[in-house]
């Protein structure tokens, strides 16, 4: 009781949402912690005060998504995208490689291998991946949670199959970190974009590398990929950082001093407490969707649910304060810790009416 108690306090000091937001597959809202970071963060910079601090946040930031992911902060390296972080990755593939990927993924784990033109990119089913690993695959690319339809990957079916062909693998946490607990230390290559459940603002991504860094160039590289970034600021830098800093882009400053807080309360929070809450909110909709008459889109432990048909109610739902998605067609609901069963029978409610 005591637990439940700690978590509805924490969120109840955090979020105060002026409508049923169940958009958080799109964007997370922010807590309000994060939303004073980004005040102060400002307020420095237009004082003119050394950004001294802002540059701490970013190393708070890298230090505590490595807790969440459940590698050392060594192997994680700060972006601004997974599009960017994708297309690190895909530079360093030899022509001709083959890269698996899910039918439908999201773009950015997707596009990058395909503009370069001299990779086979081969696209199956989610629930297909894991089997249709072979010998001649390179790289397998997928998102551990699906954008459109909250289809969670067997991630662990995903890592036997990839070691017994001697593939390698490239999770996408954008939308199951912050809900679902990670082990990116299984896979290569993990990234993350931090402006949905992990509740920062957007602006900043995160990849997780392997010790030796995978055979990675560091193609993107500025002077804050050196050992000592001060000191590369003019010409060639003389020597790359010997971590997975080596693949950081300039940070974004003012949204690492919010994301900072956002990573402080979801640590405080659990992952694991925050899947327990999100995970039974979603299936509680599921429930209701099928008293209803509706069938979502088979996702069982997902925080997100799609259902097909009803992506047109969309528009009315926002007019009457109920924010979801339109997907292909499907409405999009995506559950997190500031929601609550009262958002779910509202929309429910508004669904049956």
């Amino acid at each position: 009781m005591e637990t439940t108690q700690t978590f509805d306090r924490l969120v109840r000091a955090e979020f105060a949402p002026r409508s049923t937001y169940l958009n958080t597959a799109s964007n997370g809202l922010l807590p309000a912690r994060t939303v004073a970071a980004l005040h102060e963060a400002a307020v420095l910079r237009a004082e003119g005060r050394p950004l001294t601090p802002l540059h701490e946040d970013v190393e708070a930031c890298r230090a505590a998504y490595a807790r969440l992911a459940g590698v050392p902060a060594a192997r994680v390296a700060v972006g601004a995208s997974v599009a960017a972080h994708t297309g690190v990755i895909a530079a360093s593939l030899p022509a001709g490689a083959e890269v698996l990927t899910a039918e439908d993924d999201f773009t950015s784990v997707l596009n990058p291998f395909h503009v370069r033109g001299d990779l086979k990119v081969r696209a199956v089913p989610l629930e297909r991946i894991a089997e249709s690993v072979r010998p001649g695959t390179a790289l397998v690319a997928v998102s551990a949670a699906q954008s459109a339809d909250g289809r969670v990957a067997d991630l662990a079916a995903l890592r036997e199959a990839a070691r017994e062909h001697g593939a390698r693998t490239y999770v996408d946490f954008s939308q199951s970190a912050g809900w679902l607990p990670m082990a990116a230390d299984a896979f290569d290559f993990s990234a993350s974009v931090s402006f949905k459940w992990l509740l920062g603002p957007h602006g900043a991504a995160f990849l997780v590398v392997p010790e030796d860094f995978g055979g990675l160039t560091p193609v993107l590289a500025g002077w804050v990929a050196g050992e000592a970034p001060w000191d590369s600021c003019y010409g060639p830098v003389q020597e790359l950082a010997r971590s997975a800093r080596r693949f950081d882009l300039t940070p974004a400053l003012f949204t690492f001093a919010g994301l900072r807080r956002s990573l402080e309360l979801i640590e405080e929070l659990g992952v694991e407490a925050v899947h327990a809450h999100d995970v039974a909110l979603a299936d509680r909709f599921r429930a209701g969707l099928a008293a209803l008459g509706h069938t979502p889109v088979p996702a069982p432990g997902s925080a997100i649910v799609s259902v097909p048909g009803l992506g047109s109610r969309q528009g009315g739902l926002s007019r009457a304060g109920i924010e979801v998605s339109d997907r292909a067609g499907n409405l999009r609901a995506a559950f997190h810790l500031y929601n609550t069963t009262d958002d779910v029978d509202r929309l429910l409610g508004a669904l049956a009416g």
